[in-house]
């Protein structure tokens, strides 16, 4: 009885297949905002009075924070002293956001996040960097319902000049409810920022009132600062869609 010979492997398609498997482990790596360690990730702050230092916060699905080259450039957009100002970061997620902006001197900060395991870890990293809870306040909420109250919350508080807006990639509607709430609230100043970051892939932004100041695109992120239409600040100089092109940073 004759033994039939295994054939050869493919060698090309063998070694087309890793490296397909090689780029993709790249590309992962390339756009890991921070590490693993332990069942927790670690952000690093790039500027202020933290900056450098690293903080802790739960692996969770879907937990993207900003990547620090997104964020240089958000805080180069807003100036890089915030001294006096107020800023609520809703979807706060990591709280990294909000900790710029505390760490570049913000007066106030409403962090919102719906998890309170989440929750609880930006409360300990406020502690950590010896923010003080006069300053720095996380509300266990999710965040559009935190938008419905918010008039009633902040009826005695000063208005609020800045609004970080991450929402899940995952979920756009989410991003436009919360810009019809914005649209309405009134404890905003009339010179107040919004910043948005949502999918490079997603549509327009329809935000009325309001204009587009800035914008930029990093990987799978696009990212604007938004102003009210009457405020007299310079218009975005940019055309065109800076996410039509691959390899563009903001």
């Amino acid at each position: 009885m004759s033994r039939i010979k295994p054939s050869k492997p493919n060698k090309s398609a063998t070694r087309s297949a890793k490296d397909r498997l090689n780029e993709l482990a790249r590309q992962r790596t390339m756009s890991a905002p921070c590490n693993v360690v332990r069942g927790k990730q670690t952000v690093r702050i790039t500027g202020g009075a933290f900056r450098s230092r690293r903080l802790h916060f739960p692996a969770m699905p879907g937990l993207r924070p900003t990547p620090d080259r997104v964020r240089e450039t958000l805080f180069n957009w807003l100036g890089q002293n915030l001294t006096g100002l107020r800023a609520v970061d809703l979807f706060a997620g990591s709280g990294i956001l909000g900790i710029e902006a505390l760490s570049r001197g913000a007066a106030l900060l409403f962090a919102i996040e719906q998890s309170p395991r989440v929750a609880a870890q930006i409360g300990q990293n406020f502690s950590l960097l010896g923010v003080d809870a006069t300053r720095a306040r996380v509300w266990p909420a999710d965040a559009l319902t935190w938008l419905r109250q918010a008039p009633a919350l902040l009826a005695a508080a000063p208005a609020m000049d800045l609004v970080f807006l991450d929402p899940p990639f995952a979920e756009p509607k989410l991003l436009n409810q919360a810009l019809v709430l914005l649209n309405k609230a009134a404890w905003l100043a009339a010179d107040a920022r919004v910043y948005v970051e949502c999918s490079a892939r997603g549509g327009a932004i329809d935000f009325p009132g309001w204009v587009l100041w800035r914008e930029g695109c990093a990987g799978e992120s696009r990212f604007m600062l938004w102003r009210r239409a009457d405020d007299r600040a310079e218009p975005c100089a940019s055309t065109g869609d800076p996410c039509a092109t691959d390899g563009r940073d903001g």
